[in-house]
């Protein structure tokens, strides 16, 4: 390597290292919003419309960040303002937790943020994004650790199709990749939790974001 070449490499190491091809993901933002009541914090959670994807699923505001956006944060004050009519004037943002990158391909920006109290009342919610909304304690994951269940994940190369045809995803064969590729391989084991809170659910990434917060009051 070229000394000419070695300073080019140095000058465009990131800064500040982040997400490597983030370009190949869903890029999000969501918010958590924290609000008051009589003394005691609550969180806002959105139940999903059931005609959406992931219809009927608790969730928080937020959703993908769009070129227009100037910052992730922007992407989830636009997004709870787009699902739940809540003004950005309306919310304080706190802080940021870590960036969290789903297995399911999605790389998601969590903001903490206090909402004020008022809001609840003059909320308008997107009835076609959004069934309704929850709001659940602090206290209530403070006091409810959540059940951990175990997936695994595999990679295919190929699958069957109805017709019983082979259909070739990545040619491992032909590339003359070692045989343990030729077949199904990973076997990735993958925790979820799960709250119930009433007859609602909790799960998915909400519940890994839930989990980290909470260790962090």
């Amino acid at each position: 390597m070229k000394k000419k070449q070695l300073k080019k490499l140095l000058k465009n190491l990131p800064q500040e290292p982040g997400v490597m091809a983030r370009d190949r993901f869903f890029n999000s933002a969501v918010l958590i919003p924290l609000v008051k009541i009589k003394k005691k914090y609550y969180i806002l959670f959105q139940k999903r419309a059931a005609h959406i994807r992931q219809g009927g699923d608790i969730c928080f505001p937020g959703g993908r960040y769009e070129p227009d956006d100037i910052s992730y944060m922007h992407t989830a004050l636009r997004e709870t303002k787009e699902e739940l009519g809540i003004d950005a004037k309306d919310i304080k943002i706190l802080g940021q937790l870590d960036t969290y990158v789903a297995p399911i391909g999605a790389v998601v920006e969590p903001f903490v943020g206090r909402i004020k109290k008022k809001t609840l009342k003059s909320m308008k919610i997107d009835k076609n994004e959004v069934e309704k909304t929850i709001l659940v304690p602090v206290s209530f994951f403070k006091k409810n650790p959540p059940k951990e269940y175990t997936l695994r994940y595999e990679v295919h190369p190929f699958s069957i199709d109805e017709k019983g045809d082979k259909q070739i995803h990545f040619p491992v064969e032909d590339l003359n990749l070692p045989k343990m590729y030729h077949k199904p391989w990973g076997h990735k084991k993958h925790k979820v939790w799960v709250y119930k809170y009433k007859k609602e659910v909790i799960w998915g990434l909400t519940a890994v974001i839930i989990n980290d917060l909470i260790k962090r009051f």
